[in-house]
């Protein structure tokens, strides 16, 4: 989605001469290797999902395959629709007036930037939601838990957020040119009642989803420690398994969510708080304001560094679906151990590499 952002460089004109200097200049093969990563991730890791959906050993596990479908398609299509304005931009030598003279680019970006920002914490969210009921509520959860369900609740997830999304467009807030000229954003200034109603529901609906999705595993985590500690029967082994491999993924997940989106909701809170808007960076900069250059551009930093941890998430959520999964987490087990024992015999005995190839071509 944010690919752009993770290397974006300052917009170059003519009586910008501050931005220009500040800004280093970047080749556009970054914004392409952050699409082609975020595309490959997700391709393989819908692949994988779809896979594992239709096996018949997976039947327990299919409301939480569907979610993590679904995360993998969103990210993906993030990736499709992002990346080609960013492209753009780049190839016009990042001005972005040159690609988007009428305006109407820049308020598509912002939906597409606030729908697949959105999506994903509250995707997470209702994995986490999900492994809880199963931990604490199993019997409802087995009669309840439908995979008819679930596919209302994701498409629900979708259209509420395109809706939310979409509010600006019809008044309600507003989608603003960023620092340094390459991307639009909510705007969180201007002293407009609406432009702050809709970024601090923003902000909040992202912060609240964080505390949620962090509740609900801390909870699952409790559940299963207390659930090793009993006798568990050995019919219940394979549900054991395949819960405590889900609750790996998922805190693996939300590790990543929370590492990537804090820093940028709670530095939008703040601008919220303070009536600022990150939007001041790249018209002041451009004006030659006489804002101390210094502080400016230590602000625009930090903004920007936060919207480049936002940017990974896309990346980042594929490859942790693929990396935790089981049998490459045993397999990792296998050889940590016997290296820890320092025994050649050892390493003998961990066939790895044949073992590996076997199971990678069997979904999990």
């Amino acid at each position: 989605m944010w690919s752009g952002m993770n290397s974006s460089s300052g917009q170059p004109s003519n009586n910008s001469s501050v931005g220009a200097e500040q800004c280093m200049s970047v080749s556009i093969v970054f914004p392409v290797t952050m699409m082609v990563t975020g595309i490959v991730g997700n391709t393989l890791a819908l692949l994988l999902a779809y896979r594992s959906y239709h096996k018949k050993g997976n039947k327990k596990k299919k409301s939480f395959l569907l979610i993590i479908g679904a995360l993998a398609l969103t990210d993906l299509t993030g990736k499709l629709l992002i990346s080609p304005v960013v492209i753009s931009v780049y190839l016009a030598n990042r001005q972005w007036s040159r690609v988007d003279s009428s305006g109407s680019l820049c308020a598509y970006f912002g939906v597409c930037m606030t729908t697949f920002g959105l999506c994903p914490l509250f995707l997470a969210n209702a994995m986490a939601i999900e492994r809880t009921l199963a931990i604490y509520a199993p019997h409802y959860y087995s009669n309840h838990m439908s995979t008819r369900l679930t596919k209302l609740v994701v498409l629900s997830i979708w259209v509420t957020v395109v809706i939310f999304a979409l509010l600006p467009v019809v008044g309600v807030g507003k989608y603003t040119l960023q620092w340094p000229g390459t991307w639009c954003f909510i705007n969180t200034g201007g002293h407009i009642l609406g432009n702050t109603i809709f970024a601090s529901t923003f902000t909040v609906l992202g912060i609240v989803s964080l505390l949620v999705t962090l509740s609900c595993n801390v909870a699952t985590i409790r559940g299963l420690v207390i659930r090793c500690k009993k006798k568990v029967p050995s019919s219940n082994k394979q549900w054991e398994r395949i819960t405590v491999e889900t609750l790996i993924q998922l805190l693996g997940i939300m590790c990543v969510l929370c590492v990537c989106w804090s820093p940028l909701l709670v530095l939008m809170l703040k601008m919220i708080y303070t009536e600022s808007s990150s939007d001041h960076c790249y018209t002041s900069l451009s004006d030659n304001s006489s804002i101390s250059n210094t502080d400016l551009q230590s602000d625009c930093s930090i903004f920007l560094t936060a919207i480049r941890l936002a940017s990974l998430n896309q990346i980042l959520d594929p490859w942790i679906y693929l990396l935790l999964r089981a049998i490459l987490l045993k397999k990792a087990c296998q050889v940590a151990n016997a290296v820890t024992n320092c025994s050649v015999e050892g390493l003998k005995e961990v066939p790895v590499t044949a073992e590996a190839k076997v199971h990678l071509k069997e979904p999990t």
